[in-house]
């Protein structure tokens, strides 16, 4: 049974390909696009307070930034689960609940 990570990228991928859009999609500027997405949603928040931005604003943007990173992680042929449950042991080891819980510093700080 394929996991909703790969039946989503899968779907986008598609998407992509109906359009002819691959041509475009090199790891450059699929990185390009997720940053400029990114800062798309942080805009969701500029001169407001965090409760003050539109959840449906943040929703599509969210949704692009998301998409992107799908689509740049297929691109680079890596397995998303594998390389989020990496960073997550990797972080466990930078930031020990002994020393980070509550804490909001940098590893080399704590």
């Amino acid at each position: 049974m394929k996991s909703e990570i790969i039946l989503l990228t899968e779907k986008l991928v598609a998407f992509r390909d109906e359009r002819d859009w691959g041509q475009f999609h090199n790891p450059k500027d699929l990185a390009a696009a997720l940053s400029i997405e990114a800062s798309e949603l942080l805009e969701c928040w500029l001169w407001k307070k965090p409760e003050d931005a539109e959840m449906a604003k943040v929703r599509e943007e969210l949704a692009d930034v998301f998409a992107y990173a799908l689509l740049l992680a297929d691109r680079c042929g890596l397995d998303v689960k594998e390389i989020v449950q990496e960073k997550i042991a990797k972080n466990e080891l930078k930031y020990p609940v002994t020393k980070a819980k509550g804490n909001a510093r940098k590893y080399n700080e704590l």
